[in-house]
């Protein structure tokens, strides 16, 4: 059960195989999906707890949440916004590696003792 649900989030917020690097427009996905799904959830949550509080005016209660879900936009936007810049370039180096470009460096296999 858990194994299926971890599939299904993980095709929900990342549904690429992360060995190539995305496209504007796959990016763009990944980081509306990731800001819209942890919005969401934000704003569910949220939800309760005013109810709960007994937020007794309107103003204050349409406040709050919009604080909640326009902060989770921003700041699980910019998180989107990493894992994509992150995936991109974790594939452009597999790929360079598989192709053989990298440069030699001290790490990589340069001539020993310099």
């Amino acid at each position: 059960m858990s194994e299926q649900l971890f599939a299904l989030i993980r095709r929900i917020l990342f549904p690429y195989s992360g060995r190539e690097p995305l496209t504007h427009r796959q990016g763009l996905g990944v980081i509306v999906m990731w800001s819209m799904f942890f919005s969401l959830s934000m704003f569910l949550c949220t939800f309760p707890f005013i109810l709960v509080a007994g937020a007794h005016s309107l103003r204050l209660t349409i406040e709050l949440l919009l604080v909640a879900l326009l902060s989770g936009v921003v700041i699980f936007g910019l998180l989107g916004w990493l894992v994509v810049a992150m995936n991109n370039r974790a594939a452009r180096i597999i790929q360079q590696r598989q192709r053989g470009d990298a440069a030699p460096s001290s790490t990589n296999g340069g001539s020993y003792g310099s």
